[in-house]
Parts: C-alpha cells; sequence; structure tokens
C-alpha cells in the first residue's frame, strides 16, 4: 500500500483511505513509539478542525491512546498551531491534530506532534508505519488511558499569542475569513482582544462546509467584504489555520512572500531577526529575494515544503521563514506555521508604523510567475541533457530580470514549470516552450 505518511501526516478521504481501524491502529503505534516510558501516566492531547469526519476520527484516536494507557486531553475544535503550542504547555507526551488543511470537506488527516509541538521526522514516521498491528500487551483495570475534556485550554493559546504581540492593534479595522474551519471562534476573539474591529465571514461551520468557496484559497468573497466594509484590510485563514494570506483595503491579494518581507524588515528594524536572515523555499518570488538582497537581508532557500524551512531554521538557528503560501514559521513563538499569529504580528506592524497595508507590502515587486504542470511524463527524466539545455538557454534569456524552475512532483507523474519574468507574456512564452521540451523528451 506504499508509505503512509505524506508530507503533512496521513491523509485521505475519511471512510474510504483514512478509516476508524486505520486511525485506531496508528494512534497505538504512536503511542508506543512517543510515549515517555519513565512516565507512570503518559499524557497526549488531541484537537481536530470541524469537519463531520473529525467526530469519528477523533473517538477512533482517543480509543487507541486510551487504549495504550495514555491518558487524553481533548482540546475540541482549535488550529494546528493551538495544538502544538499546548502539547508542551500542558506537558503531553504527543500531540494529534486531525485535519485536511485546505483540502475538501471529504478529505481528513491524522498529524502526530513530539512532547516540544514538533512535526515527526521521518525516521519516527516510519517506525511508527513499522509498528502498526504489532502484538502488545495491553493495559487493564487501573492502568488504561482516562479521557477528559479540555475545551477551555483554547483561552491558554490565546492568551499566549496577544502575550506575544509587540503593540496593539487599536484603531484597525478587519475582516477576517476563517473558511468555516478551526480558527472560526479563536482568531476573532483574539483579534478583537487585540483592539481590532472585527467582522467576520467563514465563521459558522457545519461539518461539510470548510473551505467551501472561502479562505485562504478563495479569496474573492474576503476582497469583496473588505471594499464594501471600508475596512483597513483583510486575513483569511485555512482550514487548519497553520498559513495566512492577507488582503488589502482596495481588494488586492497579499501573499505569503509579501508577509514575510513585511514582518523580517520589522524584525530586522528592531533587532529581533536573527542573523538577519529569512529561510524561503525556491518558490518565494525573485521580487522577494531581490527585496531583501537590496535591505540586507539573506535569503536561506529549501525545498517546496514548510517541515524543510522549519528543519533549516532549526539546523542553523534561525528564527524567521515560510512560504508564498501563507505559512510562516515565527520560532521566537511558535514549533510551526501559525496563520493567527503571523496575521497578529502582521496587524501589529500596519498599527505601528501607521502606514496602509498596501504601502508596507509595496516594499517588494512581485515579478509575474507563471506555473505550468506537465502530466503523466517520467519525473526520473527531469535531469536530461535536452531539457537542461533549454534551460539554460531559457535563463540566459532572462538574465537578472527573472529565473526558471522544473520541479518534479513529490505524489504524481508530473514535473512542474515555473518561470519568472518582468512581463507576464513573457512569463508565459517561455514556460510554454519549456512545457513542450518536457512533453517531448520526459516521455
Amino acid at each position: 500500500m506504499g508509505r503512509l505518511f505524506g508530507t503533512d501526516g496521513v491523509r485521505g478521504v475519511a471512510g474510504r483511505d483514512l478509516t476508524a481501524e486505520l486511525a485506531m491502529d496508528l494512534s497505538v503505534a504512536a503511542a508506543h513509539v512517543l510515549r515517555d516510558a519513565g512516565r507512570s501516566r503518559p499524557l497526549a492531547v488531541v484537537g481536530r478542525d470541524p469537519r463531520a469526519s473529525g467526530e469519528f476520527l477523533e473517538a477512533a484516536v482517543v480509543a487507541g491512546l486510551a487504549s495504550s494507557g495514555m491518558d487524553v486531553l481533548r482540546l475540541g475544535v482549535l488550529p494546528t498551531p493551538a495544538v502544538a503550542y499546548l502539547t508542551p504547555a500542558l506537558g503531553a507526551d504527543l500531540g494529534v491534530m486531525l485535519s485536511a488543511s485546505h483540502n475538501p470537506a471529504p478529505d481528513n488527516g491524522i498529524k502526530f506532534l513530539t512532547r516540544g509541538g514538533f512535526k515527526l521526522p521521518d525516521a519516527v514516521e516510519n517506525e511508527i508505519e513499522e509498528r502498526l498491528g504489532e502484538s502488545w500487551d495491553r493495559p487493564v483495570g487501573s492502568s488504561v488511558g482516562r479521557v477528559r475534556e479540555a475545551y477551555g485550554e483554547a483561552n491558554r493559546y490565546v492568551t499566549h499569542l496577544l502575550t506575544s504581540l509587540p503593540h496593539r492593534l487599536d484603531g484597525l479595522s478587519v475582516v477576517v475569513d476563517c473558511a468555516h474551519g478551526a480558527a472560526h471562534m479563536v482568531a476573532p476573539e483574539a483579534l478583537r482582544r487585540a483592539g481590532a474591529d472585527v467582522e467576520t465571514i467563514g465563521t459558522a461551520p457545519d461539518g461539510l462546509n470548510i473551505n467551501d468557496g472561502v479562505g485562504s484559497t478563495h479569496l474573492d468573497p474576503l476582497k469583496k467584504a473588505v471594499v464594501a466594509k471600508g475596512a483597513d484590510l483583510g486575513i483569511a485563514y485555512d482550514g487548519d489555520a497553520d498559513r495566512c494570506l492577507a488582503v488589502t483595503g482596495d481588494g488586492e491579494e497579499v501573499d505569503g512572500d509579501q508577509i514575510m518581507a513585511i514582518l523580517a524588515l520589522a524584525m530586522r528594524a528592531e533587532g529581533r531577526l536573527v542573523a538577519d536572515t529569512v529561510v524561503a523555499t525556491v518558490m518565494s518570488n525573485l521580487g522577494f529575494k531581490l527585496a531583501m538582497r537590496e535591505a540586507g537581508v539573506t535569503v536561506v532557500e529549501t525545498a517546496v515544503g514548510d517541515r524543510y524551512v522549519l528543519e533549516q531554521m532549526q539546523e542553523r538557528g534561525f528564527n524567521f521563514g515560510g512560504e508564498q503560501s501563507g505559512h510562516v514559521i515565527m520560532l521566537d513563538h511558535a514549533t510551526t506555521g501559525d496563520g493567527l499569529l503571523t496575521s497578529l504580528h502582521l496587524l501589529a506592524v500596519v498599527a505601528r508604523s501607521g502606514r496602509s497595508l498596501a504601502e508596507l507590502a509595496a516594499v517588494m515587486t512581485k515579478l509575474p510567475q507563471v506555473l505550468v504542470n506537465v502530466r503523466n511524463v517520467s519525473k526520473a527524466k527531469a535531469a536530461e541533457p535536452a531539457l537542461l539545455a533549454a534551460v539554460a538557454e531559457a535563463e540566459r534569456e532572462l538574465g537578472d530580470t527573472g529565473r526558471v524552475l522544473i520541479r518534479p512532483s513529490g505524489t504524481e507523474p508530473m514535473i512542474r514549470v515555473m518561470v519568472e519574468a518582468a512581463s507576464h507574456e513573457h512569463a508565459e512564452s517561455v514556460a510554454a516552450r519549456l512545457a513542450d521540451v518536457v512533453r517531448e523528451v520526459c516521455v
């Protein structure tokens, strides 16, 4: 059946790919791998987003953990970064989040977190898979785990976020789109407690409408709401609120690169940006990198994926990084991407500077970026000499005003062709030409 764990936990269509039986078995294996053997009463915390399938999956996960001898705190509906924060804050051996992030409602996923609140390294995920279905001595009587509700711990998370803020948000009017997801309660509360005047959309989850035409993957409703209400700006989260995007008062999108640029420069000005360095992926816009270079900020590049950004940050001691998609990691305050934390700090820069979000975002000029997904080709041939020659020719043509990135998909028989150029037309032309080469030589 192949490796269960993907780039962000175990994910699939709930009830078909991700069954209650699999959820229980994974939880038992994770308990055996991650629990502290020296503790007489090991502890786990479990949170979820509002998907209907999260109800039965939560029951299965809790049953697996408790049957293995772990006490369990059910946190209820909370963002992924809230579970990551509460895992060490409550002294838990492991955390579990049930969510499929920005995916549609039929999907769901299981993400395990270490006792420090970090995502699992590949080696630990492999060990959990290897221990699926193994025989084990089952606790009985007083040795079985006990299960308690801990819904009030959401306030601990919100308080942590507010404590991290360098400036209040008084005077700012904000429209917040919570994607009918995990942040539908805590995000408006945190922003209001920070002083903002808050209007909301996407805050009525029914278990089936998560990410449905709203949230960070569908910004049009937020753009319209911001303009209609005359708000200063808008913020959109995805289903589990580990990322966010923003919208200016004029309804223009502000992506993850622009958010990182604003925050990086603010942190640098305050002496809080370690080594004056930001960690970003190869997909970050060239405009971001040029703006950072001009400001004297070093950009360290990683492969695509927030886990690779975090690994580089931990290995080299950096404290800030993220992705164009809106995953931003502020390691001084969080162990993972946190959309609510990011948005609060972004709004704090706006409030303190007295400048609009549009003015702040103008620190970088986004180069037109065209992405072509060439399907049903051999990923193993992405380094064919003919393709490399075509890429080199395109790079000479673009010079310092653009770039080319050829990237095999991690999950599909597909090669992605990304081109940036001074104009959208030029980027489209070069991308189309390279895509034709991929179709010709990567078969």
